[in-house]
């Protein structure tokens, strides 16, 4: 999958105003805009956050994973899943990647 993720010169905290004004390469989920991958915090963030992300498809998960791990590369950040239905083992939220399911039951 080709990354659309290119870095920005925008880090720490992000106001609603400045995530309007980024572009859309900037984000994990370009077309919708989700996930802001703008310094190692907000890929780590996205990374422990993608279980919970809704109204996305499989298609989009794709995409938004290889932005994401292109930011970690960017940012040094180690990586160790290589796909995103690794992601959420144990997760917070319902995992769409496991029909619904939790890990726990």
């Amino acid at each position: 999958m080709k990354t659309t993720w290119k870095p920005v010169d925008q880090h720490g905290v992000i106001s609603s105003k400045q995530s309007r004004e980024l572009p859309d390469s900037a984000f994990a989920f370009p077309g919708k805009r989700k996930e802001p991958l703008t310094d190692a915090s907000h890929v780590r963030n996205a990374i422990a956050r993608f279980d919970q992300t809704h109204d996305v498809s499989d298609a989009e998960r794709d995409q938004a994973f290889a932005n994401i791990l292109a930011a970690a590369r960017h940012y040094d950040i180690n990586v160790a899943e290589s796909d995103w239905r690794q992601l959420g083992k144990l997760p917070h939220t319902p995992n769409p990647a496991h029909g619904g399911r939790t890990s726990r039951g």
